[in-house]
């Protein structure tokens, strides 16, 4: 790979910037398709942020969980009923509303959510172990400041027990802030 002259100025060019952030992406992009490699067969990308959503909401009716992955609910419907045969989620009658019914993770699903998050970050903190002190850091900022100018939340702690975020602010997902 032919090497770059340093930018004239610093990094003032937004060009150069985003292609900087198009190659990282495609490099994380095949970070999460090998996380997703141990289970898909059983799961598409698609039906994987689904599993999230409900890992993240917990039992979600149609319409809502449909909004949460911009889709159609006829196409939520059919993700579900994929996942339902795949022994990852269930349905369950609303106890607050027995016309409505809830979509939920089983143990399984939760299991496989668990297992490819963990696969996700070992291949991250492989990547960022080659990486000295100085490149990390300088790492952390850019990254922080291009997250926090995307309005994206912070992804969780390796310790964190709470649910992974599906990446969209809590007002798009009708949460309070």
């Amino acid at each position: 790979m032919p090497e770059r002259e340093p930018l004239a100025g610093g990094v003032d060019d937004v060009d150069e910037v985003t292609r900087a952030v198009l190659t990282a992406s495609r490099l994380l992009v095949s970070v999460c398709a090998r996380s997703l490699s141990a289970v898909e067969e059983r799961v598409t990308l698609p039906q994987f942020r689904m599993l999230v959503a409900l890992s993240t909401r917990g039992a979600t009716n149609l319409v809502t969980l449909a909004e949460l992955l911009h889709v159609a609910p006829s196409t939520a419907m059919r993700m579900v009923d994929r996942l339902i045969a795949a022994g990852l989620a269930d349905r369950q009658t609303n106890p607050d509303n027995r016309r409505e019914t809830l979509l939920r993770l089983n143990e399984e699903g939760r299991r496989t959510v668990q297992e490819v998050m963990a696969r996700r970050r070992a291949e991250i903190v492989a990547i960022v172990e080659r990486l000295g002190p100085q490149q990390r850091s300088a790492l952390i900022g850019a990254l922080t400041a291009f997250n926090e100018a995307g309005g994206e939340p912070s992804a969780a702690a390796a310790d964190d027990t709470e649910p992974y975020h599906l990446g969209w602010t809590d007002a798009e997902l009708g949460q309070e802030a």
